[in-house]
Protein backbone atom coordinates (compact mmCIF):
# COMPACT_ATOMS: atom_id res chain seq x y z
CA UNK A 1 0.00 0.00 0.00
CA UNK A 2 1.72 3.32 -0.76
CA UNK A 3 0.56 6.53 1.48
CA UNK A 4 0.15 9.54 -0.43
CA UNK A 5 -0.83 12.86 1.10
CA UNK A 6 -1.84 15.56 -1.36
CA UNK A 7 -4.40 18.62 -0.92
CA UNK A 8 -5.01 22.10 0.43
CA UNK A 9 -6.27 22.59 3.97
CA UNK A 10 -7.99 25.08 5.15
CA UNK A 11 -9.41 25.08 8.87
CA UNK A 12 -10.90 21.67 10.44
CA UNK A 13 -9.33 18.72 9.86
CA UNK A 14 -7.31 15.23 11.51
CA UNK A 15 -4.20 12.87 10.93
CA UNK A 16 -2.15 10.49 12.93
CA UNK A 17 -2.30 6.68 13.02
CA UNK A 18 -4.53 4.31 11.40
CA UNK A 19 -4.82 0.60 11.64
CA UNK A 20 -6.70 -2.31 9.99
CA UNK A 21 -10.52 -3.93 12.19
CA UNK A 22 -10.73 -7.36 11.65
CA UNK A 23 -9.51 -10.41 9.55
CA UNK A 24 -7.72 -8.49 6.92
CA UNK A 25 -7.10 -5.77 8.85
CA UNK A 26 -3.54 -3.67 8.89
CA UNK A 27 -2.72 -0.25 10.24
CA UNK A 28 -1.49 3.19 8.47
CA UNK A 29 -0.25 5.78 10.08
CA UNK A 30 -0.40 10.06 8.70
CA UNK A 31 0.96 12.55 9.73
CA UNK A 32 0.43 15.67 9.15
CA UNK A 33 3.54 17.56 9.57
CA UNK A 34 6.95 18.78 8.55
CA UNK A 35 10.17 17.23 7.98
CA UNK A 36 12.82 16.95 10.59
CA UNK A 37 16.63 16.05 9.98
CA UNK A 38 16.63 12.36 11.88
CA UNK A 39 19.21 10.35 10.77
CA UNK A 40 21.98 10.02 8.58
CA UNK A 41 20.41 8.28 5.53
CA UNK A 42 18.27 10.76 4.60
CA UNK A 43 18.73 14.84 4.52
CA UNK A 44 15.20 16.38 4.04
CA UNK A 45 14.57 19.37 2.18
CA UNK A 46 13.15 22.26 4.18
CA UNK A 47 12.46 26.32 3.05
CA UNK A 48 10.71 28.80 4.07
CA UNK A 49 9.78 32.41 3.22
CA UNK A 50 8.14 35.42 4.27
CA UNK A 51 6.24 37.36 1.91
CA UNK A 52 4.58 40.80 1.72
CA UNK A 53 2.59 43.12 -0.28
CA UNK A 54 1.89 47.10 -0.39
CA UNK A 55 -2.24 45.91 -0.01
CA UNK A 56 -1.91 43.20 2.52
CA UNK A 57 -0.92 41.36 5.70
CA UNK A 58 2.79 39.60 5.14
CA UNK A 59 2.19 35.69 4.74
CA UNK A 60 4.75 32.99 6.01
CA UNK A 61 5.61 30.29 4.14
CA UNK A 62 7.65 27.05 5.53
CA UNK A 63 7.63 23.46 3.39
CA UNK A 64 9.56 20.57 4.80
CA UNK A 65 10.24 17.02 3.71
CA UNK A 66 11.14 13.42 5.21
CA UNK A 67 11.71 9.99 3.89
CA UNK A 68 12.16 7.41 6.30
CA UNK A 69 12.46 3.72 5.11
CA UNK A 70 12.89 0.79 7.03
CA UNK A 71 13.31 -2.87 6.41
CA UNK A 72 10.68 -5.72 7.06
CA UNK A 73 11.45 -9.53 7.21
CA UNK A 74 8.28 -11.28 5.49
CA UNK A 75 7.09 -13.90 7.17
CA UNK A 76 4.34 -16.44 5.96
CA UNK A 77 1.82 -13.69 4.53
CA UNK A 78 3.89 -11.19 2.01
CA UNK A 79 4.11 -7.82 2.94
CA UNK A 80 3.05 -6.90 -0.72
CA UNK A 81 -0.87 -8.34 0.87
CA UNK A 82 -0.80 -6.39 3.93
CA UNK A 83 -0.05 -3.34 2.29
CA UNK A 84 -2.81 -3.96 -0.41
CA UNK A 85 -5.60 -4.05 2.18
CA UNK A 86 -8.16 -1.56 1.33
CA UNK A 87 -8.67 0.97 4.02
CA UNK A 88 -12.00 0.29 4.73
CA UNK A 89 -10.79 -2.39 6.44
CA UNK A 90 -8.76 -0.86 8.97
CA UNK A 91 -9.27 0.27 12.63
CA UNK A 92 -8.33 2.98 14.42
CA UNK A 93 -4.76 2.08 16.13
CA UNK A 94 -4.60 5.00 18.82
CA UNK A 95 -8.38 5.85 19.66
CA UNK A 96 -7.03 8.38 21.97
CA UNK A 97 -5.93 10.24 19.02
CA UNK A 98 -7.84 9.26 15.90
CA UNK A 99 -11.32 9.00 15.10
CA UNK A 100 -12.98 7.46 12.34
CA UNK A 101 -15.31 9.86 10.17
CA UNK A 102 -15.95 7.00 7.42
CA UNK A 103 -14.43 4.19 5.69
CA UNK A 104 -11.42 6.05 4.39
CA UNK A 105 -11.26 9.41 6.48
CA UNK A 106 -9.81 9.64 9.58
CA UNK A 107 -9.72 12.88 11.66
CA UNK A 108 -6.36 13.25 14.36
CA UNK A 109 -4.98 14.72 16.97
CA UNK A 110 -1.59 15.75 16.91
CA UNK A 111 0.46 16.31 20.00
CA UNK A 112 0.34 20.04 21.27
CA UNK A 113 3.58 22.21 20.96
CA UNK A 114 4.72 25.79 22.13
CA UNK A 115 5.22 28.38 19.58
CA UNK A 116 6.63 31.64 20.61
CA UNK A 117 5.15 30.15 23.78
CA UNK A 118 1.86 30.01 22.71
CA UNK A 119 -0.06 26.65 22.44
CA UNK A 120 -0.62 24.97 19.71
CA UNK A 121 -2.78 21.75 18.76
CA UNK A 122 -3.75 21.13 15.34
CA UNK A 123 -6.19 18.80 14.53
CA UNK A 124 -6.37 17.26 11.03
CA UNK A 125 -8.61 15.59 8.60
CA UNK A 126 -7.35 13.31 6.45
CA UNK A 127 -8.17 10.60 3.00
CA UNK A 128 -6.75 7.03 2.58
CA UNK A 129 -6.75 6.39 -0.77
CA UNK A 130 -5.70 2.90 -2.31
CA UNK A 131 -3.06 2.67 -4.58
CA UNK A 132 -1.41 -0.47 -5.72
CA UNK A 133 0.58 -1.43 -2.45
CA UNK A 134 0.05 1.40 -0.84
CA UNK A 135 -2.50 4.15 -0.29
CA UNK A 136 -2.34 8.31 -0.78
CA UNK A 137 -3.52 9.64 2.24
CA UNK A 138 -4.51 13.49 1.46
CA UNK A 139 -4.99 16.14 3.88
CA UNK A 140 -8.20 17.75 3.49
CA UNK A 141 -8.73 20.34 6.20
CA UNK A 142 -6.65 21.96 9.18
CA UNK A 143 -7.99 23.44 12.47
CA UNK A 144 -5.96 24.61 14.73
CA UNK A 145 -6.37 24.42 18.79
CA UNK A 146 -4.88 25.80 21.65
CA UNK A 147 -4.13 29.61 22.63
CA UNK A 148 -6.50 31.95 21.85
CA UNK A 149 -3.99 34.02 19.34
CA UNK A 150 -3.68 30.63 17.77
CA UNK A 151 -7.87 29.90 17.56
CA UNK A 152 -7.72 33.12 15.79
CA UNK A 153 -5.20 32.02 13.04
CA UNK A 154 -7.74 29.33 11.23
CA UNK A 155 -9.10 31.73 8.51
CA UNK A 156 -5.89 32.65 8.12
CA UNK A 157 -3.33 30.04 7.25
CA UNK A 158 -3.25 27.15 4.60
CA UNK A 159 -1.88 23.96 4.71
CA UNK A 160 -1.34 20.92 2.23
CA UNK A 161 0.36 17.47 2.82
CA UNK A 162 1.11 14.31 1.02
CA UNK A 163 2.50 11.22 2.75
CA UNK A 164 3.37 8.08 0.52
CA UNK A 165 4.04 4.92 1.79
CA UNK A 166 4.64 1.77 -0.58
CA UNK A 167 6.63 -1.01 -0.36
CA UNK A 168 9.39 -2.06 -3.09
CA UNK A 169 7.64 -4.93 -5.40
CA UNK A 170 10.62 -5.69 -6.86
CA UNK A 171 11.67 -7.42 -3.73
CA UNK A 172 8.34 -9.27 -3.47
CA UNK A 173 10.00 -12.32 -3.66
CA UNK A 174 13.05 -11.26 -1.08
CA UNK A 175 12.81 -12.57 2.81
CA UNK A 176 13.86 -8.54 3.44
CA UNK A 177 11.37 -6.00 1.81
CA UNK A 178 11.95 -2.29 1.73
CA UNK A 179 9.11 -0.02 3.53
CA UNK A 180 9.31 3.44 2.58
CA UNK A 181 7.23 6.40 3.78
CA UNK A 182 8.02 9.89 2.34
CA UNK A 183 5.78 12.90 3.40
CA UNK A 184 5.89 16.61 2.92
CA UNK A 185 3.94 19.25 4.41
CA UNK A 186 3.42 23.23 3.14
CA UNK A 187 1.71 25.91 5.15
CA UNK A 188 1.29 29.62 4.19
CA UNK A 189 0.02 31.70 7.26
CA UNK A 190 -0.68 35.39 7.66
CA UNK A 191 1.44 37.07 10.33
CA UNK A 192 -0.43 37.82 13.21
CA UNK A 193 0.09 41.64 13.98
CA UNK A 194 1.55 40.76 17.28
CA UNK A 195 4.52 38.86 15.37
CA UNK A 196 5.12 41.23 12.61
CA UNK A 197 8.19 42.86 14.81
CA UNK A 198 10.00 40.33 15.21
CA UNK A 199 12.65 39.24 12.54
CA UNK A 200 11.31 37.62 8.90
CA UNK A 201 14.33 34.92 9.93
CA UNK A 202 13.11 34.55 13.11
CA UNK A 203 9.79 33.30 12.22
CA UNK A 204 11.07 31.35 9.16
CA UNK A 205 13.04 29.61 11.66
CA UNK A 206 10.82 28.84 14.39
CA UNK A 207 7.37 27.83 11.93
CA UNK A 208 10.11 25.33 10.10
CA UNK A 209 12.10 24.14 12.85
CA UNK A 210 8.51 22.92 14.55
CA UNK A 211 7.72 21.23 11.33
CA UNK A 212 10.43 19.55 11.06
CA UNK A 213 10.20 18.37 14.61
CA UNK A 214 6.52 16.81 14.35
CA UNK A 215 7.63 14.61 11.40
CA UNK A 216 10.19 13.88 12.49
CA UNK A 217 9.27 12.29 15.98
CA UNK A 218 5.82 10.62 13.84
CA UNK A 219 6.96 9.23 10.83
CA UNK A 220 9.44 6.94 12.64
CA UNK A 221 7.09 5.87 15.22
CA UNK A 222 4.40 5.30 12.85
CA UNK A 223 7.26 2.99 10.40
CA UNK A 224 7.83 0.88 13.45
CA UNK A 225 4.13 0.49 14.59
CA UNK A 226 3.26 -0.49 10.95
CA UNK A 227 5.69 -3.47 11.06
CA UNK A 228 4.79 -4.46 14.37
CA UNK A 229 0.94 -4.89 13.32
CA UNK A 230 2.40 -6.28 9.77
CA UNK A 231 3.64 -8.73 11.46
CA UNK A 232 0.35 -9.30 14.11
CA UNK A 233 -1.57 -9.53 10.95
CA UNK A 234 1.07 -12.33 9.34
CA UNK A 235 0.82 -14.29 12.13
CA UNK A 236 -2.63 -14.82 11.54
CA UNK A 237 -3.41 -12.62 14.75
CA UNK A 238 -7.27 -11.46 14.78
CA UNK A 239 -7.50 -9.40 17.97
CA UNK A 240 -6.15 -6.54 16.16
CA UNK A 241 -5.48 -5.27 19.37
CA UNK A 242 -4.18 -1.14 19.51
CA UNK A 243 -0.90 -1.09 19.32
CA UNK A 244 -0.34 2.77 19.99
CA UNK A 245 -0.71 4.37 23.70
CA UNK A 246 -2.06 7.91 22.42
CA UNK A 247 1.14 9.52 22.56
CA UNK A 248 2.39 10.75 19.57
Amino acid sequence: MALYYSSTATPAGAGGILRSGAGKDHSLFTLSSASFSHGNDYSPTTFASLRASADSAPKARFVARRRESISVSQLGRPLTEYMSLPASQYSVLDAERIERVDDNTFRCYVYRFKFFNFEVCPVLLVKVEEQPYGCCIKLLSCKLEGSPIVVAQNDKFDASMVNRISCDTNQSNSLVQQLTSDAVIEVSIEVPFAFRLLPAGAIESAGTGVLQQILGIMLPRFMQQLVKDYQAWASGDTSRQALGTGEI
